[in-house]
């Protein structure tokens, strides 16, 4: 595997080929990069509509984390039509490498401003969010970023602006929503990799997150608890006398 820690990487076989986590060479994965670009003739055109059919055809779902191997594999994101940022972006590097695009998964560390106040519970008060993923792509002798991250349902839900891709400017997490509140802040940068690097991710989520991030069972724990919270608030209102 290879490591970019600041610049981007010579373009070569290590961001063409099948991997673990980048399994374009499973037939569902291929077959979805192929139908995704019908029509498409240039690789910026591809990749653009590699972008676009990774970020409305999976659902975002950070509920979805635990730190297992088969989670992160392009083919298990697209089997499951949902994930978080991570295999998302994974699908993405595998569908342009499949389509002859080279491509790597890029970190980063963010914070999100408009964080629900359930997946703030389910973090333990942990307010950055580690390794948030991306798809570095070569397009025409450039490098450029794309997070399919959210689908543009949850974006119209949410009031967050959707991130658009032309396949020329990097597509990155806005850093305002529609009405102007601060979203999200990149705030480190871990680099390009050649494939998905999942020895530090799970790593670094177990030491920095409680278990209720990544362990189904404690998450299910953690959303009994809030839901409790919830009710006991809302009770308490209700049991209030008037004072008139």
């Amino acid at each position: 595997m290879e490591f970019i820690e600041k610049g981007v990487p010579e373009v070569g076989p290590e961001y063409l080929k099948p991997t673990e986590f980048f399994d374009f060479d499973q037939e569902p994965v291929r077959r979805f990069a192929f139908d995704s670009v019908r029509g498409a003739a240039t690789a910026k055109e591809k990749a653009v509509k590699l972008y676009y059919a990774v970020r409305d055809g999976i659902r975002y779902d950070p509920y979805r984390i635990r730190l297992e191997r088969d989670l992160f594999k392009a083919s298990s994101v697209l089997a499951a039509k949902a994930g978080f940022c991570l295999p998302k972006a994974n699908l993405l590097v595998a569908c342009c490498r499949a389509v002859g695009i080279p491509a790597g998964i890029g970190l980063s560390d963010v914070l999100n401003h408009l964080c629900t106040e359930r997946l703030a519970h389910i973090m333990g008060g942990c307010e950055k969010f580690l390794h948030h993923g991306y798809a570095v792509i070569h397009i025409d002798g450039n490098w450029v970023k794309a997070a399919p991250a959210f689908n543009i349902e949850l974006c119209e839900k949410f009031d967050v602006l959707p991130t658009e891709f032309d396949g020329e400017a990097n597509a990155l997490f806005q850093e305002f929503d529609a009405q102007g509140r601060r979203h999200m802040e990149y705030i480190a940068d871990h680099g390009i990799w050649s494939d998905f690097p999942f020895e530090r991710v799970a790593g670094d989520f177990s030491a920095y997150y409680p278990e209720s991030f990544y362990v189904d069972a404690e998450r299910e724990r953690a959303n009994a608890e809030f839901d409790a919270k919830k009710d006991a608030e809302r009770k308490a209102f209700e049991d209030e006398k008037s004072v008139v």
